[in-house]
């Protein structure tokens, strides 16, 4: 069997790691799409394509996931009606797809797709938001995502790249 996990990777952090565990626990493999490609240099979307693939990539072999993995990207094309179809020919056959977000459950659903729920691995933390957020404000975000993933973000200099692009005044201390 072979699942499909979607996500934008913003950045790759532990709970997606975990649920690729699992995912592989269930499937002889996981197609690991890494979604909105086409955004960059963003608030909610700092990482390149090229980054996430590498985070994850790195990441997956040191946690010796790897070899049953397949990591691709996918644009956005804006149009939910069509984004099924536009995700199908563009990967190759899968049989269930993993996810949590109510919109892609939907959409997949309603294609007569299979769909199985990601269980959340430390939900209060694991978060791209957040994680995006304490790297604006300094705080501790490297626990909260692989090691190989923290080793990539602190070489493209992701926290100081956030306080430039990610709307950082709103979080500057101006005394």
């Amino acid at each position: 069997m072979i699942g499909l996990f979607i996500g934008r990777f913003q950045p790759l952090h532990n709970g997606h790691l975990e649920a690729i565990r699992k995912m592989q626990g269930e499937c002889g493999e996981v197609i690991i799409i890494v979604g909105s490609s086409q955004y960059c240099f963003e608030a909610n979307n700092p990482f390149t394509i090229g980054e996430r693939i590498e985070m994850i990539t790195a990441s997956l072999k040191d946690a010796g996931l790897w070899g049953k993995c397949q990591v691709l990207s996918i644009p956005d094309i804006q149009n939910n009606a069509l984004w099924v179809a536009h995700v199908n020919s563009l990967v190759p056959h899968y049989d269930v797809v993993y996810s949590n977000n109510p919109l892609t459950r939907r959409l997949f659903k309603e294609a007569g797709k299979r769909i199985e729920s990601i269980p959340f691995h430390d939900r209060k933390n694991c978060d791209g938001t957040k994680i995006r957020g304490l790297m604006i404000t300094g705080g501790e975000w490297e626990k909260f995502v692989p090691a190989k993933a923290a080793v990539l973000i602190k070489r493209v200099k992701g926290p100081e790249r956030m306080k430039e692009v990610g709307n950082g005044d709103k979080f500057e201390d101006r005394n």
